[in-house]
């Protein structure tokens, strides 16, 4: 499984046509499974399996780099507290979708520079309406804790905004120049999530809006701002008091949490006051933890869970032109849903790591790392065929017109397929040579034939790959590959470690003698925000939030910025060939689960956003 954590446009025909290919493309609407065979209830406890070792653990949708993940965001965050624009439904579409929004579609004007947002005007569980001044609270806490929001990238919002105002449900900004309209609303307003009046303390008790921050300016360094952030992310650690906070209990979406404890249990129940639609028909949804895919498994064969997933090695190989099994090995009693991602996997390398760094920036060593992983023979032994390569930093499910023809090579692998020959000629040109099995540089130097700068004669090629545990697929995806690395003398020491704990390490680190991971491996990165589109600026941007690396390139940044002001497919095309590349990560493969679903719980999809509405779900009899 993965995090989830992840554009726009300016004003034009040509964008707008942008927006109708990837509708086209990607956003076509399937029916949920049939609700054909029963009587439908109302009430009811669904009962849904979190991944292995994953947990929620940060309720305020101001998440930093640490704390960002689908699990803390996309399943949790978003059952209670609407964003600004949702994206994906209870369907196949990674659209926006403005009927489940909490504002109806901006409106540019001004040649681009000026965005109108309109609110709907629902309400929050606490009777107060969901207006602009919400906005504009969450755009102030924007401009005094950037640096501590996983989405924000240099020049990116809310350095791009010369100025912004809420009055009664509009809320208007003026952009410093054009911006594409389809990147703006995709990468930037979708990063907003309206924030009660109720948040706005500095203290249990305190009267909503008293702490200033909705009102705060730059005249006093958003020290209002500051203090707010500083009680809400004091709250925020104390999960033993989500369930009953007076802060959190105040939410707009369709659920609010009746009890949730550090070992991940979570119930929700309907939020009554709950303005959008469809309502709940289930009495509670509950999120049940797994230490390993085997104990979530056997819950599944047993009864004891109404959605989860087959692990790897328990599904039937994948038979030809079908994406689930031809056998369902858990009989009538579930039926079979492929859940695909609409992301990239990968490990990062830390590009600021005092003694490895100066290896990871040289582009034939990551070369040569990337052509020792066997995608396509991991896809055939781990997998059992359900999987597809990860090529660079777009997407290449579902099919969709951002994926750059490199990415398409060598069957799906992108440049650099899987030849341990060709990573160890990588290496052996490059100035090293193996001592006692493993690459060692023999030619320090930045010249022909030498091992590149700030890498010292002597170096050897080991470093420490910190992985996910919790899934046996993912344990032996990285045997395979620290196996298949030490053909080429590549020397990879794996530690194991929780998936909250290496996102809890995961963020960018100044060179120095505390920037001490070699490289993080923890799933990979769906484009389900910060960003729905996938220029990639909270990853591969110098500077960015959720860049763990620190991987930075002047092009790579020129890049990028162009998507930001172009409608053009060529312009973003030049992004992605250049990225798929450089290698800024090394790419894995790109597992999709075969979900079970309960036959009789109903209306439920899978959506490749990880959207989840269990307000679509009932059970029948």
């Amino acid at each position: 499984m993965n995090p989830g954590r992840r554009k726009r446009r300016f004003a034009g025909m040509a964008a707008v046509a942008i927006a109708a290919l990837l509708a086209a493309a990607c956003s076509s609407s399937s029916a949920p499974p049939s609700s054909s065979g029963g009587t439908k209830v109302t009430g009811g406890t669904a009962t849904w399996a979190l991944p292995p070792s994953t947990t929620p653990n940060w309720i305020w949708p101001f998440t930093p780099i640490t704390n960002y993940s689908v699990y803390n965001a996309q399943t949790f965050q978003w059952l209670m507290y609407r964003p600004l624009y949702m994206f994906g439904g209870n369907n196949s579409s990674i659209s926006v979708n403005y009927p489940l929004s909490t504002a109806n579609a901006p409106v540019y004007s001004n040649g681009g520079k000026t965005v109108t947002i309109t609110m709907k005007g629902w309400k929050w569980s606490n009777g107060e309406t969901v207006d602009a001044s919400d906005v504009v609270f969450w755009l102030n806490m924007m401009e005094a804790e950037k640096a501590n929001y996983a989405g924000y990238a240099p020049g990116t919002m809310p350095d791009n905004l010369v100025s912004f105002k809420g009055s009664g449900n509009t809320v208007t900004l003026q952009l410093d120049k054009a911006y594409s309209s389809y990147w703006f609303t995709y990468n930037q307003l979708a990063e907003i999530t309206p924030m009660p009046a109720a948040w706005d303390v500095t203290k249990l008790g305190a009267a909503g809006g008293s702490g200033g921050c909705a009102t705060d300016t730059a005249a006093d360094k958003w020290a209002k701002c500051k203090a707010v952030y500083n009680f809400l992310v004091a709250q925020t650690k104390d999960t033993s008091t989500y369930a009953s906070s007076p802060i959190w209990a105040v939410v707009d979406g369709p659920w609010k949490l009746s009890f949730f404890n550090t070992s991940g249990n979570v119930t929700f129940v309907p939020n009554p006051k709950y303005s959008g639609s469809p309502k709940p028909t289930l009495a509670q949804f509950k999120q049940v933890p797994y230490t390993d895919d085997s104990t979530e498994y056997t819950a599944l064969k047993t009864n004891g869970i109404d959605v989860g997933y087959i692990p790897s090695a328990d599904t039937p190989q994948k038979p030809a032109g079908s994406a689930v099994p031809a056998t369902n090995p858990l009989g009538s009693g579930y039926t079979l849903q492929p859940l695909y991602s609409y992301g990239i996997f990968y490990y990062q390398p830390n590009f600021n790591n005092p003694t490895f760094g100066a290896v990871f920036k040289q582009l034939y060593i990551r070369q040569a790392l990337q052509e020792t992983v066997d995608q396509p023979g991991m896809d055939n032994a781990i997998y059992r065929g359900y999987s597809v390569p990860t090529s660079g930093g777009v997407p290449t499910v579902p099919t969709n017109q951002w994926t750059p023809s490199i990415q398409r090579e060598n069957n799906g692998q992108g440049p650099y397929p899987f030849s341990v020959s060709n990573a160890t000629s990588l290496l052996t040109s490059h100035g090293w040579s193996k001592v006692n099995g493993v690459m060692t540089c023999q030619k320090a130097g930045t010249g022909s034939g030498q091992c590149g700068a700030g890498i010292a004669k002597g170096t050897a090629f080991k470093f420490t790959l910190d992985w996910a545990t919790g899934q046996a697929s993912t344990q032996q995806q990285v045997a395979v590959y620290k196996s298949d690395a030490s053909k080429a003398g590549i020397d990879i020491n794996l530690v194991g470690q929780s998936f909250n704990t290496i996102i809890g390490e995961s963020t960018p680190c100044k060179p120095g003698p505390k920037c001490t991971w070699d490289a993080l491996m923890y799933g990979g990165w769906l484009f389900n925000g910060p960003g729905f589109q996938p220029t990639g600026e909270p990853l591969f941007q110098t500077g960015a939030g959720s860049n763990s690396g620190s991987y930075s390139n002047s092009q790579m940044d020129s890049l990028i910025g162009q998507t930001h002001t172009s409608s053009s497919l060529n312009v973003f095309h030049n992004y992605a060939t250049y990225l798929a590349q450089q290698l800024p990560y090394i790419w894995m493969p790109n597992a999709y689960a075969i979900q079970a679903v309960n036959s009789k719980l109903h209306n439920v999809t899978f959506n490749s956003l990880d959207t989840l509405l269990p307000e679509y779900w009932y059970f029948t009899k």
